[in-house]
């Protein structure tokens, strides 16, 4: 695989203006600023990218921020967004690439446990990683992996963060969240953290508790949204308390660096609860069109992808070379890219986003030639890095560099 250097990109400033709310202007304008480009070909408009990135600062309302790499994948951004004050330390999701990152970044939780021995190995092998990085955990068993590993006494103090399953138990919708960690109450959290402090070799820094029934649930609209809103609000209402519960219960066994709460879509009530220190956000910065969707912010369009008109089957048909970049999650319509430009293009119903090809058909169509462009928004952030090498970063109008993605720089974790 050929190597994509890294080019200099301008600093993060806070733009002045929105561009993006302006269609007709903003994404022809991105066409014009890669014309020499052919597609497929990704795009990080910097203004939008600031503007994302001081939103998610003015939401969290002076609470520090954790980059969440996986919505990023891109060290280049991953760089420019913690040199802007407010922001610091990364939540990586796998070990190896927290080991990655760790070579040139000081503060590095993994946003998952680890059960990666090699990685472990190579982990508490090197004194200046293991001070660097912190793992995650929820069970003495993840402790039991490591020390099978490399005892005690024989290897590098491992830096650990307990997970606090964060999910709400409705008394009518029942559970609601994602199922991660089995530690829900107060009584397990305190348990846990004496377990970790009990064990030699281990050091317990941190707690997490991630809301994604609030964070990641897009909550517009009458009918379901009213629902999903009412969900919300009391799940921040009980996890507001039982976190705090937790948090106290953990301090008074362990000297805790940070309590880390998330991410993009939660940011305003994560902030209000006075238990949290952080909060980890990333989604937010690419604005990936899943974020189209929230009452309560609106990020703007910063990362899309380009592809071009191969096909011409019927006078309002064109089809594109590529496009099957589906996101993860519950399968749905929702997890397809959407057209951003130009409008009046939709997918057909029988082959929707193409494994090689995608047809759309609609008014637009009608005008356009083979090797038009077609602009699209992934769902989600840093999943369209896995599609692509580096992202040409626009600004004022121009290319000013190139940011290559993980995949460009040869790396894959997951």
């Amino acid at each position: 695989m050929t190597t994509i250097e890294t080019t200099s990109v301008p600093p993060l400033v806070r733009p002045s203006g929105r561009p993006w709310e302006a269609p007709a202007q903003w994404w022809p304008g991105l066409t014009r600023a890669n014309e020499a480009m052919d597609p497929p070909y990704g795009v990080l408009a910097w203004d939008a990218l600031s503007h994302n990135a001081f939103d998610l600062l003015d939401r969290a309302a002076g609470k520090p921020l954790r980059i969440a790499s996986k919505s990023v994948r891109v060290r280049g951004v991953l760089d420019a967004v913690l040199a802007l004050p407010g922001w610091a330390g990364i939540l990586a999701y796998t070990l190896p690439e927290a080991l990655w990152l760790a070579e040139d970044h000081d503060d590095v939780v993994v946003g998952y446990p680890s059960a990666d021995r090699a990685a472990i190995a190579r982990l508490v092998a090197d004194e200046r990683l293991a001070s660097r990085v912190t793992l995650m955990v929820d069970d003495v068993a993840q402790l039991d992996l490591v020390d099978a590993v490399a005892a005690p006494g024989a290897r590098a103090q491992v830096r650990v963060c307990l997970e606090l399953d964060a999910s709400y138990r409705s008394p009518v919708a029942g559970h609601v969240g994602v199922r991660r960690s089995p530690v829900h109450d107060v009584g397990q959290a305190r348990r846990a953290a004496e377990a970790i402090v009990r064990r030699p070799g281990f050091r317990l820094v941190g707690m997490m508790a991630y809301e994604a029934q609030v964070a990641g649930l897009t909550n517009e609209g009458a009918g379901r949204g009213r629902v999903i809103r009412a969900l919300q609000r009391a799940s921040v209402e009980e996890l507001t308390q039982r976190r705090s519960a937790a948090v106290s219960a953990v301090r008074a066994v362990a000297d805790l660096e940070f309590v880390n709460g998330g991410g993009t879509g939660s940011i305003e009530s994560t902030s209000a609860d006075p238990s949290v220190t952080e909060i980890a956000a990333g989604s937010g910065l690419f604005g990936p069109h899943l974020f189209d969707h929230y009452v309560h912010f609106t990020p703007a369009p910063a990362a899309a992808f380009a592809l071009s008109v191969v096909r011409r089957p019927k006078p309002d048909t064109v089809t594109l070379m590529g496009g099957g970049w589906v996101a993860s999650g519950p399968p749905g319509a929702d997890r397809l890219p959407l057209v951003a430009w130009p409008e009046g293009l939709s997918m057909l119903p029988r082959e929707m986003a193409g494994e090689v090809q995608t047809p759309l058909r609609g008014r637009a169509a009608r005008t356009m030639s083979v090797g038009d462009r077609v602009w699209l928004r992934h769902t989600k952030a840093g999943e369209l890095s896995e599609h692509l090498a580096s992202f040409a970063v626009v600004h004022r109008g121009e290319v000013v560099g190139q940011l290559p993605t993980y995949r460009g720089e040869g790396k894959v974790f997951l």
